[in-house]
């Protein structure tokens, strides 16, 4: 068997913090800006509080079968509310959202490779 490759994004809103809970997530911001966004094992946030109220956390994780997807975002799900609630931020709308890369579609220079792959064989 192959190992499928999931991304998973849960999304949500920060609710009810305190002023030292949003100072603390201001002063770390820079971590967690969204041009240093990237899917990891252990899921990277990213927000802009000063604009809006709205995180993302970012998942990878992998399978064996296409219904493994539903196993990786229920991960994501309790990963990025664990974070959340270890922290005592409060949240609110949580929604999740997973791909598998092994069924989405090869970008140009993916197909490109795969051409020039194909015609050297």
């Amino acid at each position: 068997m192959t190992t499928r490759t999931f991304r998973t994004t849960v999304r949500g809103a920060f609710d009810g913090l305190t002023d030292g809970q949003r100072d603390e997530l201001l002063a770390a911001a820079p971590e967690h800006d969204m041009l240093r966004a990237e899917f990891t094992a252990e899921g990277h946030l990213t927000y802009d509080l000063a604009a809006r109220p709205f995180f993302t956390f970012r998942f990878l994780d992998a399978g064996e079968a296409e219904e493994d997807i539903l196993d990786a975002t229920a991960r994501a799900e309790l990963a990025a509310e664990g974070w959340l609630t270890e922290r005592g931020y409060g949240f609110k709308q949580l929604r999740s959202q997973a791909q598998d890369l092994s069924l989405a579609p090869l970008g140009k220079r993916q197909r490109r490779e795969a051409a020039r792959a194909g015609s050297q064989a």
